[in-house]
């Protein structure tokens, strides 16, 4: 069943148009710039949520989680090439595959504007709900989701472009110091802190996954909360903090791994035991899917349903060990049939594609559309939080505990206990610091980790350059600062190293 259907209608950055949350009305849009009064809201539940539910819309758009994220997070990384055809660059998808993009390719600015538009969302609901008179369970409920996505939004910022502007409230357009903190960037650390703030405000006040009721299955939880929390302290290396953080969640309860890898992706799936929180789609009339997510990156050429971008490598191909069926769970070949009986042609233009984002047309819920899929695309899940796990204690010198933790994920990649890909055994700190970087990397492929990861684990460079990409160390980390906003800061934006 598709959760949060009632939310997807979306809010400008400077106004707000929002669905209420049980009586479809719509709301007024107020002057570009000025906050919503909070009187408007005090006596009506539904349309504080719906702030909220603006701000989980604005995650469907374009330019949020599609095309050019795509590109930044997994065509530059080395689990995936450009794909299309050769004269089709994506605008400049070619050079974020070959590492020869500069501060104008439109990537960048698409990304950045599509999250700092979120940001915008987010932070009008933060400074509006305390001061709402509606029920506090819901208030606190409230509070707690649109911390957690903000956090989430400043997370992909920092990771993708270091020290951004860090922006907490509704900018006031006469204030010449909001004009001025949205021209400058705050520092790397300086916006980590800001994102812990944010989790743990969302941690005190939203409930586990298990308490929302149907209706609302797919919000930010508790759980999906400390994992977030986790993932960026692994970031920073607060392996304590991970350790804590991931024991917790998996002492929760609320979360298992779904037995069958194949079927993480499908619709019958979404939501499930191993979702901690995942970008909501919807495959009904109306259509409000995550835009051309699955038209972007489906097979092209003879019998194809897409553009054929953001294909899997040869790289990530052979990194499969034998008898891990995590590959074809992840791996379009040509000349296969999928899992609703649909052929991919021997003819088709690349050898390979994304099955992570294939929609049935046939076995699960659409309208026809094929722009706006009811696709969720997942964001944290349970494997990656055992994976955590297992960094952290390995890192902590608790080699036992992280086998405990790399086995359960492999034993389901090997299709149960019958299969032929064994446990692991080492206890040497440095070889199985590998092997779980190595589980990362198949498991978590096409989910937009693999760039970020290579550059948090020191070897980006080597990496990309056994592959002949055009990696420069010292400058490649760090993706740049878009040109366009360079501009609109009147040259205040600071740009990143080497470009």
């Amino acid at each position: 069943m598709k959760t949060l259907q009632k939310i997807l209608t979306y809010a400008g950055v400077g106004g707000l148009l929002v669905a209420g949350g049980c009586s479809q009305s719509f709301l007024d849009v107020p002057p570009q710039g000025q906050q919503t009064p909070t009187d408007f809201f005090s006596s009506n539940a539904d349309a504080a949520t719906s702030l909220v539910n603006a701000v989980y819309a604005k995650m469907v758009d374009w330019n949020f989680h599609s095309f050019s994220w795509n590109g930044i997070t997994s065509i530059a990384s080395d689990d995936a090439d450009k794909g299309s055809s050769p004269g089709d660059t994506g605008t400049d998808k070619d050079q974020l595959d070959n590492f020869t993009f500069t501060p104008s390719s439109i990537s960048f600015n698409e990304v950045w504007g599509g999250h700092y538009e979120a940001i915008a969302r987010a932070n009008q609901a933060l400074d509006n709900l305390p001061a709402l008179s509606i029920n506090d369970t819901l208030k606190n409920r409230l509070i707690g989701e649109a911390s957690f996505l903000r956090a989430y939004f400043y997370f992909n910022l920092v990771r993708a472009f270091g020290g951004v502007p860090l922006i907490t409230k509704v900018a006031d357009p006469t204030s010449q110091s909001d004009i001025q903190n949205g021209r400058v960037r705050a520092t790397a650390a300086q916006v980590y802190a800001q994102i812990e703030t944010d989790l743990n405000t969302a941690i005190a006040n939203l409930p586990e996954k298990s308490q929302y009721n149907a209706a609302d299955l797919g919000r930010a939880s508790k759980g999906a909360a400390k994992t977030l929390l986790a993932k960026v302290s692994m970031y920073q290396k607060k392996w304590d903090v991970v350790l804590r953080l991931t024991d917790e969640v998996i002492a929760s309860g609320q979360y298992s791994l779904l037995p069958n890898y194949g079927e993480l992706w499908r619709e019958s799936s979404e939501n499930g035991v191993e979702s901690i929180f995942e970008i909501q789609g919807r495959g009904v009339t109306p259509n409000k899917g995550v835009q051309g997510y699955f038209e972007s990156q489906g097979a092209r050429g003879e019998n194809g349903w897409g553009w054929g971008f953001n294909t899997p490598s040869e790289d990530l191909f052979k990194a499969y060990e034998t008898g891990d069926t995590r590959r074809t769970g992840t791996i379009i070949e040509r000349g296969t049939t999928l899992w609703d009986g649909r052929v991919v042609s021997p003819n088709a233009e690349n050898p390979r594609y994304n099955y992570k984002a294939y929609v049935s047309f046939t076995r699960e819920t659409n309208n026809g559309n094929t722009w706006e899929t009811g696709k969720n695309v997942r964001v944290l899940r349970y494997a990656e939080l055992l994976l955590m796990n297992a960094e952290a204690a390995n890192e902590l010198g608790q080699s036992a505990k992280a086998l405990t933790a790399l086995n359960r994920v492999r034993a389901r990649a090997r299709g149960g206990a019958t299969g032929v890909l064994p446990d692991l055994t080492t206890t040497v700190q440095t070889n199985l610091r590998q092997a779980i970087w190595r589980e990362r990397r198949v498991e978590l492929a096409f989910e937009h980790d693999r760039y970020f990861d290579l550059v948090r684990q020191g070897r980006a460079a080597e990496v990309y350059r056994a592959l002949g990409k055009n990696f420069v160390a010292g400058k490649h980390e760090l993706f740049p600062i878009p040109q366009p906003q360079i501009q609109l800061s009147g040259g205040q934006l600071t740009q990143n190293p080497g470009y």
